[in-house]
């Protein structure tokens, strides 16, 4: 695999745990909601957060993953007290987008520990 498959691939990677993210819990609500049953939707939202965890642990590592976790739950703790404030649909909206912003901005490639400054120049004199 080339550097550029790789980069492309780990773009991908990026891109679609943060759209799961936020999927996970726009269709974990509209499933509590539409069918009644609040513990299916906790199933979507349990099983989208796994699978990205898995996947960001395996890419940026535990601290990363762990931040990512953490936003992913306190989305969903504040949606409650926001819907209050402005409409169930639109809280769930809102907090879907900072939470697939947040793992959007975790998922960045890890910074390389390798200086890519020239080497010194030594003098020949």
């Amino acid at each position: 695999m080339s550097p550029a498959d790789a980069t492309a691939g780990d773009a991908r990677r990026r891109l679609l745990v943060a759209v799961v993210v936020a999927a996970s819990l726009i269709v974990g609500f509209a499933v509590a909601q539409g069918t009644g049953m609040r513990w299916l939707g906790a199933i979507v939202l349990i099983l989208g957060g796994a699978w990205c965890a898995v996947v960001m642990w395996r890419a940026v590592g535990v601290g990363r993953t762990a931040v990512v976790a953490v936003v992913y739950v306190g989305a969903f703790v504040v949606s409650h007290p926001l819907a209050t404030a402005i409409g169930t649909w639109q809280a769930v909206l809102v907090v879907a987008a900072v939470a697939a912003a947040v793992a959007y901005a975790e998922m960045r490639p890890p910074a390389s520990r390798v200086s890519r400054a020239s080497p010194p120049v030594t003098s020949t004199r």
